[in-house]
């Protein structure tokens, strides 16, 4: 007999596209993860990928058995929070967050949605969350925009730029503008979190900037908080300012996102959503326009 776990493990290899990622994000073991899809080709009678040492695809039959098991998960998810919703009289809501995104306002779109919404929250990177949204693991992700990514289940809510923080006593502090070159005899912060890691360390290796590094962490407070302790620089949302650091332009450096809500399309559809939505999201997008304002253009 089919079980969930089957379903939740061949969505996870199609969705991560490797056996390796796909037990990380489920939290398994690879042989057992293996075993499992094993277990379900030999129930559905057929092989649902193909694999080999470059890539992982489906076959034929697992392109036909996908909408199946994308519908069976969804089924599963509200079944379990059918009980939930009795109790509290609130569905349930899987939100997944980019960790970079300021505490202080995740707290804010999180007290919008907590009442309407039981909320469930996780983080994760944002191709993560977009597959988890996509295989029907997360009603709702809080993710960067792409460009040109909108429609009725793309709720735009803010842009920053990127800036250089330095500490309040660094020499550099009173400047507005800096060359890339002049970063070159200072000491980073390396920001784990950061959307831009791999671009920012192509641009300032562009400019032969090769700089020493003294920290490098998935935390953003204590990334700043070190900045702020001069222990070095980073680069960040110049929402993520703290006090005691201070936001400067890079020349050349012209970095930005766009924060926004995605929601899942067959959730967003349910008609129960509806006023819950017509509710939550505008005073969310309100709220994201205060804090463009006092956070990104004060």
């Amino acid at each position: 007999m089919i079980k969930r776990s089957h379903i939740r493990q061949f969505l996870a290899v199609v969705d991560a596209g490797s056996f390796t990622r796909a037990a990380q994000q489920i939290r398994v073991t690879q042989p057992a993860l293996s075993t499992g899809v094993a277990d379900l080709e030999r129930l559905v009678g057929a092989p649902l990928f193909i694999r080999n040492r470059r890539q992982i695809r489906l076959t034929e039959a697992g392109g036909r058995f996908l909408p199946i098991a994308r519908d069976l998960e969804r089924g599963f998810r509200t079944a379990d929070g059918f009980g939930r919703v009795e109790e509290s009289d609130k569905p349930v809501l899987r939100l997944g967050t980019i960790r970079s995104v300021p505490g202080e306002f995740l707290q804010a779109v999180a007290v919008l949605l907590s009442r309407d919404f039981a909320l469930e929250i996780g983080e994760n990177s944002d191709s993560e969350l977009r597959a988890a949204l996509h295989g029907g693991r997360l009603n709702m992700a809080l993710v960067p925009l792409r460009s040109g990514e909108r429609g009725v289940n793309v709720i735009s809510l803010y842009e920053e730029p990127m800036a250089m923080f330095v500490g309040t006593g660094h020499p550099l502090a009173g400047q507005d503008v800096v060359s890339p070159e002049e970063l070159a005899p200072e000491t980073m912060i390396a920001r784990r979190s950061c959307e831009f890691l791999d671009a920012t360390s192509r641009f300032f290796t562009r400019h032969r900037v090769r700089p020493r590094f003294a920290l490098r962490s998935d935390s953003d407070d204590r990334c700043l908080r070190m900045v702020a302790a001069g222990v070095g620089i980073t680069t960040a949302p110049v929402s993520l300012a703290i006090d005691g650091v201070v936001a400067i332009k890079v020349r050349g450096y012209d970095f930005r996102r766009e924060l926004g809500l995605l929601i899942d399309p067959a959730w967003f559809a349910q008609p129960e959503m509806e006023p819950r939505l017509s509710r939550a999201l505008p005073a969310i997008q309100r709220a994201a326009a205060g804090w463009q304002e006092t956070r990104v253009n004060g």
